[in-house]
């Protein structure tokens, strides 16, 4: 029996830190792996969408622009080509962030399935491995398919599947308007696919940020039904996804985004004493531990935010627990980008949460039509709202759409965590020109509603 003191389960971003954060204390790491090393992030999620998305920003901004005089045009898509150049970047990553990393700090990658046979014994293929100190499960997750009737009788797509096409299809219906599917539907748009969608439209989202991609949905002809769908049928030209207001959409193909559940397939986590919640997440503590004390999970699996730096963040703070040093993860402030254009961006509190928490909150909402950067660029469709704790001016969240909306948060983060107030950023230096710039005007507006001069 081979013994480590962590046995990692996983590659992705958690088990990476946890790996990281092990050998970084002196304590031998071993990660198992069943599938591509890297994760959800590197291989089906961040990496290639956010490739993909920047590739289908580009032909968007070819094919229409906002300045007078310009005449831009763009071309057929060949997409084989794009899957290509896509593949390469995974590849590369894989190798100088994930493998070269692992060797760098010391800790081998075992390739083969791992299942729990009792609370303390992990088997792999023929190999039986047993950790000194502990365990971290970072298995991650995977889309999930609803019941929706018919759907098992069509050929649909995932978000996994979508990137691996090679042929643009010519229309495509997406269920699902969840940040998942908001990125896609537009990814596909761009690329020069007529796309519907369908579902609730950024449900998670502040109302009036919402609102802006709504209209920029629109305004680029992608088909919203803001309704729930109930009945999928294959047609002769391909699928029909009817509502339930008997609404319905059509499409060459079908891509089905309805949230992600997690991947614990056979695991062996009920021999181990794991237990898992409703939806298969497997239930954690503060400090990462499951209900089997020797046993810590980290990332997708725990039901934690699903972002790569939270991921990380628990696969740290997993580690640390299993080696007998127990910490949690600090939330406050934490940032999310759905990378649409404009990206809709989010820092703390939305109003509804601040209020739910016990704030007497105040917001605050400033229109792209009076940040000088969004004038230059031709193109005022967006939004900054911020929410304050009307006691202590103290900042409590940030929600925005707006090109580069992500590159605020950091900011807007900063000021949540170390308690910042909208003085404090209403009195410190913007620079003009700039996107940030907006954080510094919008939170000059709690002083005054009168309009103001350029950089006054």
């Amino acid at each position: 029996m081979d013994k480590h003191d962590l046995i990692v389960i996983g590659t992705g971003g958690a088990a990476m830190a946890a790996g990281i954060e092990a050998r970084s204390r002196g304590n031998s790491v071993l990660l198992l792996e069943h599938g591509p090393v890297g994760g959800t992030c590197l291989n089906i999620g961040c990496v290639p969408s956010k490739n993909l998305l920047a590739a289908a920003g580009q032909r968007h901004r070819a094919a229409s622009s906002p300045f007078e005089g310009i005449s831009t045009s763009a071309g057929t898509v060949a997409l084989n080509t794009l899957m290509e150049q896509k593949q390469s970047l995974i590849d590369h990553l894989r190798q100088a962030k994930y493998t070269d990393v692992a060797e760098a700090h010391g800790f081998p990658i075992l390739r083969g399935h791992a299942r729990f046979i009792d609370e303390h014994t992990l088997q792999v293929d023929d190999q039986t491995f047993r950790a000194e100190r502990g365990y971290v499960v970072a298995t991650g997750a995977a889309p999930h398919a609803p019941d929706l009737p018919g759907l098992r009788e069509v050929a649909y797509l995932t978000s996994t599947t979508a990137m691996e096409q090679q042929d643009l299809p010519a229309s495509m219906v997406v269920v699902g308007a969840g940040y998942v599917g908001l990125e896609q539907a537009q990814l596909w748009a761009h690329l020069g696919v007529k796309v519907t969608l369908v579902g609730r439209f950024a449900p998670h989202a502040e109302p009036e940020v919402a609102a802006v991609l709504l209209g920029v949905f629109q305004d680029e002809g992608i088909t919203v039904i803001q309704e729930r769908a109930t009945e999928v049928r294959a047609t002769r030209d391909g699928v029909e996804v009817r509502t339930r207001s008997e609404k319905y959409a059509t499409g060459e193909r079908l891509l089905v985004a309805t949230g992600r559940f997690p991947d614990t397939s056979d695991l062996g986590l009920g021999i181990a004493g794991v237990t898992t919640d409703a939806r298969g997440f497997i239930v954690v503590d503060e400090n990462q531990r499951t209900t089997n004390p020797r046993i810590f999970a980290a990332g997708d699996v725990a039901g934690v935010p699903q972002y790569v730096y939270v991921a990380a963040q628990t696969g740290r703070v997993a580690a640390a627990g299993a080696l007998g040093q127990p910490s949690a993860v600090d939330y406050r402030g934490l940032p999310g980008v759905t990378f649409t254009t404009p990206q809709i961006a989010t820092a703390g509190l939305t109003e509804d949460q601040a209020v739910a928490a016990g704030h007497t909150c105040e917001c605050r909402v400033l229109g792209a039509q009076d940040i000088p950067r969004a004038l230059v660029n031709q193109d005022t469709r967006g939004v900054l709202k911020l929410v304050i704790d009307a006691n202590t001016r103290k900042i409590l969240g940030a929600h925005a759409a707006l090109d580069g909306a992500g590159e605020l948060m950091l900011a807007a983060t900063y000021a949540i965590k170390f308690g910042l107030t909208v003085d404090d950023i209403a009195d410190t230096w913007a620079p003009y020109l700039t996107m940030s710039e907006a954080l510094r005007i919008a939170a000059g507006l709690f002083r005054s509603a009168l309009p103001t001069s350029c950089c006054a």
